[in-house]
């Protein structure tokens, strides 16, 4: 379990949800303005960036010039065995006893070789004859082969490489920009303020934190280099295609506008198979996450084939979109094999033409057929990363959206830290509302002496729990002021603030470690002997000392291996392991038996004494020895005043009191 940044305590228990998915395909709203936000993101890297870039084209263009030098290799094999044949023929074609003088060359004799033999050789052929010394029989020359081989082998390793360097920088690159992300987005949940989660559901802000950063981390990593040897690869190749032969070029691009027709066709088609995949998935997923969490109420209820009937649904949906989105992008390749083989045909039809004609070599058309084939991979890249972009570009502004999120109101400029604290507590006319037309808290005040024990009952919705987080100042008050000792929070940092609280809330949070590091939570720097102090302060070492493992033991996800009571006391322990100034104990006991209540109780009167305390109780039976009792209705205080005082008055406490053993309504 990490640490809470800067010693701050947790503002609240941490729950899970379903991580949101980020949908493929999905487009952003602004997609210049968030692609050019990731460039200003990337600005800090830009000479690493240079460096990838750099490395990558020039890795490209050696792939790319690699199938040009090999049909050199090829042409000096071809070469050597077509002399070879124009020896034998001119051999043959000479009268019999007739030998040549050393040094004859075919220049010499090509009048009196045969008008047929010449009809049969391209001008290249012919050139060679006249050049050829027809006295001594030629051979391939495999010394130059093999050059030509050593240097292609030398061109694929400097390619292999760049291609390595660049791949290391960019993924160094690509977890750097990553890790800022996070660490600014964690930074950023820290700043907002507690009503920005009242309203966003915790696996949309997972899904930011997790699935949008990790799009974006592939995206930068794979899609930007992507491009810029597909763009590389793409010129090149042209160049180096219309080096060789410009006929055969446009029969080649002739294949392009089908590809392209086809390749359009299939991904809008595709496209809003795959957004219902990932919808679908996502419901499944939130579905799968809601039944495993909530077991028991299912089994409770008999909704077992409910459950099973919703999941096969959503299923049935996932498996036909699935089924659409993955046959359709799987005929992509096969199509484009299929429009490329036609390529294929028309290039080697022409290029054999050009070949008998003697404009092009054999390697010429060895290497015009690899290029071919080479050119069709970057119009495919291309596709598929503006595919990516689009859905790149949507992940990243779900990020800034969270990163651009209204923080909190500032800290004070010269803030107030209370070395003494006595835990004096003063509402002053508090109005509060969570929006602007509804006000809940209305001209709320009241002064809590220190050391007392002040009880918040009333109705539900009547603004007790609303009060205590006025008080730690997840919200700021609309008017008004609440003081400690006479400072007004506000003037105090909120780390200070919340560090002289301890709170037991309704909902305990235990995290998945042992039962130790839960307890010394609440102060991290405790020793051993304070956490079990704290323990025993709390009734529930024996507890401990009875499990398997004692302090040591595991708390599982969830915290299941241990009963609601226990959970509770050891969020009791946690709390007085931080020693805090003042106690606000939230619903402690609401969801527990009578047996443990009073185990708690007994705990919860242990680490109130001396310390000003908050209760929040709907078992008006746990107040009576209260110092103070505050009635709040509909926003505002409408008694006030010990237990056996506001009995005496018969008025709503009263009513609240005696609603909880005669049955009667409120």
């Amino acid at each position: 379990m990490s640490e809470p940044r800067n010693g701050q305590r947790p503002m609240g228990p941490r729950h899970g949800g379903p991580r949101g998915p980020m949908r493929p395909g999905e487009k952003a709203k602004d997609f210049k303005g968030t692609i050019a936000k990731l460039f200003g993101l990337m600005g800090r890297y830009k000479f690493s960036i240079l460096i990838v870039l750099f490395f990558a084209i020039l890795s490209t263009i050696f792939t790319i010039v690699s199938p040009r030098i090999l049909g050199n290799a090829t042409d000096e094999i071809a070469d050597g065995i077509i002399a070879k044949n124009i020896y034998a023929q001119v051999q043959e074609s000479l009268p019999e006893g007739v030998t040549l003088p050393p040094g004859t060359k075919g220049e010499i004799m090509l009048d009196q070789i045969p008008q047929e033999m010449k009809e049969h050789l391209n001008e290249r052929q012919l050139t060679m004859l006249k050049e050829m010394d027809l006295t001594v029989e030629p051979q391939i020359n495999f010394e130059q082969v093999g050059k030509i081989l050593l240097f292609l082998i030398g061109l694929y390793a400097l390619s292999a490489g760049f291609s390595y360097i660049q791949g290391f920088i960019m993924s160094g690159v690509t977890q750097k920009i990553t890790y800022t992300l996070r660490r600014q987005i964690s930074e950023k949940m820290d700043k907002l303020p507690l009503k920005y989660y009242d309203g966003q559901s915790h696996g949309d802000i997972l899904s930011r934190v997790t699935n949008d950063v990790d799009t974006v981390n592939q995206t930068l990593g794979q899609s930007l280099t992507q491009i810029v040897t597909s763009i590389t690869t793409l010129v090149g190749i042209l160049i180096m295609m219309f080096s060789i032969n410009w006929i055969m070029t446009l029969v080649a691009l002739l294949v392009l506008p089908v590809s392209v027709l086809f390749i359009s066709v299939i991904v809008r088609f595709s496209q809003r198979y795959f957004i219902q995949q990932q919808n679908s998935l996502g419901e499944l997923n939130g579905h799968v996450e809601e039944m495993y969490s909530s077991h028991n109420i299912v089994k409770a209820f008999n909704g077992e084939q409910r459950s099973i009937d919703q999941f096969e649904e959503i299923n049935k949906r996932l498996g036909t979109s699935a089924w659409k989105s993955q046959f359709l992008s799987g005929m992509m390749m096969p199509i484009m094999a299929f429009v490329g083989n036609l390529g294929y045909v028309a290039v080697c039809v022409v290029g054999g033409y050009l070949a008998v004609k003697g404009t092009v070599t054999i390697g010429n058309i060895q290497s015009f057929i690899q290029y071919v084939r080479q050119f069709n991979q970057p119009i495919s890249q291309a596709a598929n990363i503006m595919n990516v972009l689009q859905s790149t570009a949507a992940a990243a502004e779900r990020v800034f959206e969270f990163l651009e999120e209204p923080e909190e109101i500032p800290e004070a400029e010269h803030p107030v830290h209370l070395e003494q604290v006595k835990g004096q507590v003063t509402f002053e006319h508090v109005h509060f509302g969570y929006s602007p037309d509804k006000i809940i808290i209305n001209d709320f005040s009241c002064v809590i002496q220190p050391g007392q024990r002040v009880a918040i009952v009333g109705p539900t919705g009547a603004g007790k729990t609303t009060m205590v987080k006025l008080l730690m100042r997840f919200y700021d008050v609309n008017s008004g002021s609440i003081k400690i000792d006479g400072v007004d929070i506000r003037e105090m940092t909120r780390h200070d603030l919340r560090d002289l609280f301890g709170m037991v809330l309704q909902d305990t949070w235990l995290y998945n470690g042992s039962i130790r590091e839960n307890i010394r939570y609440g102060d991290l720097s405790a020793t051993d002997e304070q956490v079990v102090e704290a323990a025993k302060s709390a009734h529930v070492h024996h507890f401990i000392k009875t499990l398997p493992g004692g302090y040591d033991m595991e708390l599982n996800e969830e915290a299941s291996n241990v009963s609601q009571g226990q959970k509770q006391l050891l969020t009791i322990a946690r709390a007085v392991a931080s020693n805090p100034s003042i106690m606000i104990l939230d619903e402690a006991t609401s969801s527990v038996d009578t047996r443990t209540e009073v185990l708690i109780q007994k705990a919860m009167d242990s680490i109130m004494q001396g310390r000003t305390s908050f209760i929040i109780a709907h078992r008006l039976s746990t107040i009576r020895d209260a110092d103070m009792i505050l009635v709040m209705k509909d926003g505002d205080i409408v008694e006030s005043g010990k237990h056996d005082e506001l009995l005496a008055k018969n008025g709503f406490y009263a009513s609240l009191y005696n609603s909880q053993f005669e049955g009667k309504e409120i």
